[in-house]
């Protein structure tokens, strides 16, 4: 570690979520973007946690009610996403776990898995490349629902505030904020984006951005169209207590142009950024270094190094310029915090470049671009491979339709 790093294991044991909040406000609170209140955390971080969540899965009436919304307690989603995003679970045993669930929930359930795993394909083909799936709408000054379309409808206040404050929600609301936002108020979605990727407990740029080019018609010709019959439908209580009721502001289907047609050479067939499809070793590592895409007991560079210490960066540049939430810190303190308690763990706050400079490492692969440059400038000496479901084979990613087949 160099001169100046922050060794911070001695304040990771036994957290309590209260602890990780106050963990994060002292070491780490001069990079969030938010003022580190934690309300209530949809999910715990760490291990145990995601696989106490497995284990009580029960995906029985997920067909039907995925896409519910208010009350609470009619939703059928699983929220397992944050653990997945963190390689606690993984897709693969996600969808072992519903091997005994009703045929069509079961069907519903998995096919939502393959389109996680369509937009990782996805991005590791396109990554941060300019190409038309990452094509740019024009710029607006605005960072604030318009006055024209206001935040005081109980629907938008009310999925505002569950994301700000749990770091989650339902995959139909994602889309409802995603369109409110970019196609009736005609927002850049990159604004937008970056909002709710500062939040999201599963924020990845994989799953995240492609949700919010699909709702503004990017790769499908047609935008996602949000009004009140959606609310209506999804979480009619929000409507009959809303102030604007009478006098709704998105009462009518918003007008939008339909999304521009691709047909680019790069999504048809390209290189993807996969990874070994097994593990490449050129010598012993000393420490295992883990990443935001794979903090579980059962990364595969844990399980093949099980004697060496493992090493966790907390990327002081890279989090000063995303300015994330401060419960995605916490979820990650919490992460580390159960896996110290099983495995030797050192963490340090700077850039991974020149922390872990000169030391032998192990790691599992991430399909992230960031991942690539690190790695360019790293000893790497054993690199693992990814946990994907179907490993990419440079093929059509244009659209799921197509990459599935």
């Amino acid at each position: 570690m160099s001169e100046g790093a922050t060794d911070l294991v001695p304040q990771l044991p036994n957290l309590s979520i209260d602890d990780a909040a106050s963990w994060v406000a002292q070491h780490l609170g001069h990079l969030v973007g938010d003022s580190g209140a934690v309300a209530i955390p949809a999910r715990r971080g760490g291990q145990r946690a995601a696989d106490a969540a497995l284990a009580a899965l029960d995906v029985t009436g997920y067909a039907k009610r995925r896409s519910q919304v208010h009350p609470l307690q009619r939703r059928a989603a699983t929220v397992l996403s944050p653990y997945i995003r963190h390689g606690l679970l993984t897709l693969a045993e996600a969808s072992a776990a519903v091997a005994g669930a009703p045929a069509a929930d079961r069907r519903k359930f998995i096919d939502e898995l393959w389109w996680q795993e369509y937009t990782r394909h996805l991005y590791a083909r396109v990554g941060t490349r300019n190409t038309a799936p990452l094509r740019r709408r024009p710029a607006t000054a605005a960072g604030q629902w318009p006055d024209a379309i206001r935040n005081d409808m109980s629907c938008v206040q009310s999925v505002s505030d569950e994301l700000e404050q749990t770091g989650w929600l339902v995959n139909q609301t994602r889309m409802w904020l995603a369109s409110h936002w970019s196609v009736r108020a005609g927002h850049d979605w990159r604004v937008g984006e970056e909002w709710m990727f500062r939040h999201l407990l599963d924020g990845s740029r994989a799953a995240n951005r492609y949700g919010w080019q699909w709702s503004v018609g990017a790769m499908t010709s047609e935008a996602y169209g949000f009004s009140r019959w959606q609310v209506e439908r999804r979480a009619p209580a929000w409507c009959a207590s809303c102030p604007l009721a009478s006098e709704c502001p998105i009462q009518d289907w918003p007008t939008a142009s339909p999304g521009e047609r691709i047909d680019d050479a790069l999504l048809r067939a390209g290189p993807d950024l996969a990874g070994p499809d097994e593990a490449e070793i050129t010598a012993a590592p000393e420490q295992v270094w883990l990443t935001a895409e794979s903090l579980g007991d059962r990364d595969p560079a844990l399980m093949a190094w099980p004697t060496s210490p493992a090493v966790f960066v907390f990327d002081e540049p890279l989090l000063d310029r995303l300015r994330l939430s401060a419960k995605r810190l916490v979820f990650i303190a919490e992460t580390l915090a159960d896996l110290a308690e099983r495995r030797p763990l050192r963490i340090v706050l700077g850039d991974p470049v020149v922390e872990l400079h000169g030391v032998a490492l192990a790691s599992t692969f991430a399909p992230v671009p960031g991942y690539q440059r690190r790695t360019a400038l790293l000893n790497v000496v054993a690199t693992h491979p990814y946990s994907w479901m179907r490993r990419p084979s440079g093929g059509d990613v244009r659209s799921h339709s197509a990459w599935i087949r």
